[in-house]
Parts: structure tokens; C-alpha cells; sequence
């Protein structure tokens, strides 16, 4: 059996990236571990992207269009990571602050609510999850299975920061630094 690896050379992360990243990330946590409202900041760029899920993969029937939602809301962070993390051949192209940034998309309180259906939904009330849970004959287990979905959602973050925060080669980034502050036209050795 042969085994297919790939090796992705990444841009060094910059000092200032890697403060901006991990305010961002802590402000996030912070944000995300302290809301009650079960509507997050994320959430704001995920409910668009949700909702014109059903459309077009109800497209593909009705019971895809229940889950369309769901889908686009992973098909979407998915996209934009394999984007960051395949885009060009060259090291200087591929950044980890974008790459590791779109991963935070994957986090949501929604299948707990499945029986309470306690959120404020878009389109007259009508739940995904307590239709999908209940299609499944789950309905019953949402909050467990919602608390699995949080878990790893939490892991999926935490990882990300710690990958970003990896990828702070000290060295290669204080010559990115110095490069960047020369000034342009001259060429020094």
C-alpha cells in the first residue's frame, strides 16, 4: 500500500499576526465560554451562510433541504481552509493566521435546542435539528449529542490556536520582519 503524504511549508507567523491572533482567539473564548444567549459573534456570519443552505440543497430535495443548512455551514469553513491550506506552490503564499482563522466557523449550540427550540429562529419556527434529530429518532439525546458537538467544536479551536501559535518559527519570522522593514528598491546581503 502506498502512502501519500504532503508536506505544506507555511509562511512564519509574524509577531504582530501572533498578538492580533491571540487577542482575537481569547476574546473569542472569553466571549464564547461567558455567552448565555446561545447566539455568538460567529454566529452573525453563520446564520446567512445557514440559511442559504436550505435553498440550494433543497434543490436536491426535501430532505436535503433540512439539512442544507448544516451542510453549508461545514462546506463553507471547509472551502476557505482547503483554500488556504492548498493555494500556491510557493511557502511565502500559504499564512497561517488565514488558514488556522477558518476553522473557528465550526462551533454551535443549535442541536442541543433541538427539543426546547428555545432560540429566536429565522423562517416561522421551524428547527433543523428537532426534524433532523427526530427523522433519526435522536430527539431524545439532543443535548448529549449537542454536548459532543460542543466538545469538539472546543477541541477544533483550541487546536487551531495551538497550531497557529507553532507555527511561530522565531527565526524565519524575525527575517520576514527585518525584510519588511527595509526600505524598498534596495538590495542588502
Amino acid at each position: 500500500m502506498m502512502m501519500i503524504t504532503m508536506t505544506i511549508d507555511w509562511k512564519p507567523v509574524s509577531k504582530n499576526a501572533l498578538i492580533i491572533g491571540l487577542s482575537a482567539a481569547a476574546f473569542f473564548f472569553v466571549h464564547a465560554a461567558t455567552n448565555k444567549s446561545g447566539f455568538l459573534i460567529l454566529d452573525h456570519v453563520n446564520l446567512p451562510i445557514h440559511e442559504a443552505g436550505h435553498p440550494i440543497f433543497g434543490l436536491l430535495g426535501p430532505t436535503l433541504g433540512i439539512w442544507g443548512g448544516t451542510l453549508m455551514e461545514l462546506l463553507v469553513p471547509l472551502i476557505f481552509t482547503s483554500y488556504f491550506l492548498l493555494r500556491g506552490r510557493r511557502p511565502e503564499r500559504r499564512s497561517a493566521p488565514s488558514g488556522s482563522a477558518r476553522i473557528f466557523f465550526i462551533f454551535s449550540v443549535y442541536i442541543s435546542d433541538a427539543r426546547a427550540m428555545a432560540l429566536p429562529l429565522v423562517g416561522g419556527g421551524e428547527h433543523d435539528w428537532n426534524t433532523i434529530l427526530g427523522d433519526l429518532h435522536l430527539l431524545q439525546q439532543d443535548t448529549t449529542i449537542g454536548d459532543v458537538v460542543r466538545l469538539l467544536g472546543w477541541a477544533i479551536m483550541v487546536g487551531s490556536v495551538v497550531w497557529f501559535v507553532s507555527k511561530r518559527d522565531r527565526t524565519a519570522a524575525r527575517q520576514e520582519e527585518d525584510r519588511l522593514s527595509r526600505p524598498p528598491g534596495r538590495r542588502y546581503e
